[in-house]
């Protein structure tokens, strides 16, 4: 039997929900592993929605579980019944969603606060030293949450290549280290089984993001 692998998605769309690039890469290495993914995602409404045409807010509203139902193919579960138990790993793509909808990052930097279910699966995770593969911006949840823990979410210096690197900085400033990678690169924090890559915080081509996320995922499934 391979391994079973939760992912949370946090919406649909790169700049309300999860970058749907990321979560596709995330199901296609997770097949080539051999690994059986389980999509959740909490049945709560969106932040806001962006037109991603304009990038602006709209005054429509969406669900994160109905519109993260689109990437899973219709196969996903309400992230309140996820059970650590029957899983071997955790995996949660990028996205705003995930700074917007399963927690408040994106208005609150260092002092935001985590999704209470959000918080107490990856608490639930980490307990049963079971992986945890955060990509992009999704690492904040677990320097949130895991004082002390070894992350990457890039670069720390601001440039045309990296500029979302000042979130590296707001990591440090939560008391985690943060470890300076290329897009194809990802760290291990053995202590913690965290495995993290930046994905879409470089400015790097599609295919150097998905390569990293190739890597995070092998390295979950390993240590599962």
């Amino acid at each position: 039997m391979g391994k079973r692998v939760a992912v949370i998605l946090a919406g649909c769309g790169v700049y309300d929900g999860s970058e749907i690039h990321e979560s596709s890469a995330v199901l296609v290495h997770l097949s080539r592993e051999g690994a059986q993914a389980e999509v959740y995602a909490p049945d709560v409404d969106q932040m806001h929605v962006v037109d991603h045409v304009k990038g602006q807010p709209t005054q429509e509203k969406r669900n994160v579980l109905v519109e993260s139902a689109r990437i899973a193919r219709g196969n996903i579960k309400d992230l309140a019944k996820l059970d650590v138990k029957g899983l071997d790993a955790l995996i949660i793509p990028g996205g705003f969603g995930v700074a917007k909808n399963l927690s408040t990052w994106a208005t609150q930097g260092k002092n935001c606060v985590i999704s209470k279910e959000v918080e107490d699966v990856l608490k639930a995770f980490h307990a049963a030293k079971k992986p945890i593969g955060l990509c992009c911006i999704s690492p904040v949840l677990a320097a949130k949450i895991f004082p002390g823990c070894e992350l990457t979410v890039g670069h720390d210096t601001e440039c045309e290549k990296w500029p979302y690197a000042k979130t590296a900085e707001t990591m440090k400033e939560l008391g985690c280290k943060h470890v300076n990678k290329h897009v194809t690169e990802v760290h291990v924090d053995v202590k913690n089984k965290l495995v993290t890559t930046s994905a879409f915080m470089c400015n790097a081509p599609i295919h150097e993001i998905y390569d990293g996320i190739g890597k995070m995922v092998k390295e979950v499934v390993r240590l599962a």
